[in-house]
């Protein structure tokens, strides 16, 4: 079973990790302090080590469920997941960091994480395996050039190196990474390690970002921050095929993202707004053509999609609002749209989602560092999408071989992350769907997760 294997793989990955932390440096003050030249940096680790281990175990309840399809949510049913990470960086040069992220990974998400638009656990990949393997999962390069302003405290993290940077600047990325790890970000909802775990909690649904069947992809960004604005722009790999383990080679097929972010105070606590737009270059089907074809000719429909992929474009767009409320409470919501007549490429069956919640620190009773939050979640899907399901047809992630009677998915989503210390944290995590994968005819269902992590 995965879980004997679990308690040897996360203390072998912390121990690693912990020992290479000995090795982790500070540059020492720069001499030079003149505004001529605001690009010198006061104080930058040389080196650093990160590491973190998850595991992440998941229990769907009996709920009602006359039939199912290949792509199913099953009742009675659990499974687990395991990963364990070093987040290794080296500064090149004045402004430079380069990161590598090896990856230790093991286990499936919930029926090998199919069943849901909105998949309840964001710390299972859509490749499973019953045994320990590895990936290089990012390597990048990330260059800030400082343009002036006040100088802003850089704390050591994983893949950011101490020091110090200006408030107006440019930042440079080129490597293998994860989109969200630039984009549609939000303090409060973006971290399935840490807060939320439901996919459409922490990025936007209809966020359907180039990426491999692990969420990684090579490409690069520029972003541009001065005052309290920014602006961000991307062109990232897609997969070979929608929701391919391959990347494609050479770009050819490729997404365009663009961001802009407008920082802000309300009632003298800060927030943000991003809006962020996508542009998908791929090989990808039109929906209503592939039932037309199916039904004209009688053949399997999912043969039919791909027989009709041609290459299109299929575009997004999204809200995210960030706020603190307090000096304990904070909210985000989001909003996102994409075309619904092109089939989805690389993240979630998701047309229309909307998604609201609030995080909540523990001092009020006397636990500062545990955290509660609870999140409201509703995803759409267009017509074309509806009538292709009811066809037999399969998403990336949905698909009970009929749709009958669609409805919205709608998921509620609670947790309580307790603190044991400053780096071990348990979550208890609750999620109530209804109209799991738009069909009004099964569940609805409730999931229970508990989900352990390390870090430093």
């Amino acid at each position: 079973m995965l879980l004997k294997n679990i308690g040897q793989t996360v203390i072998a990955g912390l121990g690693m990790a912990l020992c290479a932390a000995t090795f982790s440096q500070q540059l020492p003050a720069s001499d030079e302090t003149s505004e001529a030249n605001a690009s010198q940096e006061t104080v930058g680790q040389a080196f650093a080590v990160h590491g973190q281990t998850t595991v992440v175990e998941q229990l769907t309840a009996p709920f009602h469920a006359p039939y199912s399809g290949p792509n199913s949510l099953s009742p009675r049913h659990g499974a687990e997941t395991l990963d364990t990470t070093l987040f290794l960086g080296a500064r090149l040069w004045s402004g430079a960091e380069a990161w590598v992220n090896p990856e230790l990974d093991q286990g499936f998400g919930l029926d090998d994480t199919l069943g849901l638009a909105g998949f309840p656990s964001g710390a299972a990949y859509k490749v499973g395996r019953p045994y320990v393997y590895w990936r290089l999962q990012r390597l990048f390069m990330r260059q800030t050039v400082n343009l002036g302003g006040d100088q802003q405290p850089l704390e050591p993290d994983a893949n950011q190196l101490g020091g110090s940077q200006s408030a107006n600047r440019w930042v440079f990325t080129v490597g293998k990474l994860s989109v969200p790890d630039i984009f549609d970000a939000n303090q409060y909802a973006h971290d399935p390690r840490n807060d939320f775990l439901n996919w459409s909690a922490v990025d936007a649904g209809t966020f359907d970002y180039a990426a491999d069947s692990w969420g990684f992809t090579v490409g690069g960004t520029a972003e541009w921050y001065q005052g309290d604005w920014a602006l961000r722009a991307g062109v990232f790999d897609l997969s070979n095929v929608p929701n391919s383990e391959t990347l494609e080679p050479g770009f050819r097929e490729f997404q365009w993202l663009a961001e802009l972010e407008r920082r802000h105070e309300l009632m003298g606590k800060p927030g943000k707004l991003l809006v962020t737009l996508f542009d998908t270059r791929g090989r990808m089907a039109l929906l209503d053509q592939a039932v037309s074809v199916a039904q004209a000719t009688g053949e399997d429909i999912n043969a039919v999609l791909v027989d009709v992929r041609r290459y299109r474009s299929r575009v997004g767009a999204s809200l995210d609002l960030e706020q603190q409320l307090s000096s304990d409470l904070g909210m985000f919501a989001r909003a996102g749209k994409a075309a619904g007549n092109v089939e989805t490429y690389e993240f979630t069956d998701i047309d229309r989602a909307l998604s609201a919640g609030l995080s909540l620190q523990g001092k009020r009773w006397g636990r500062a560092d545990d955290t509660v939050g609870l999140a409201g979640i509703v995803n759409q899907i267009s017509a074309a999408r509806e009538q292709y399901l009811n066809a037999g047809g399969l998403g990336i992630l949905v698909g009970d071989g009929q749709l009958p009677h669609p409805g919205p998915e709608q998921i509620l989503e609670t947790y309580y992350r307790l603190a044991a210390t400053k780096w071990f944290q348990l979550t208890f995590d609750y999620q109530y769907v209804v109209n799991p994968a738009y069909n009004t005819d099964r569940g609805p269902v409730s999931i229970f997760a508990l989900r352990v992590h390390a870090q430093f």
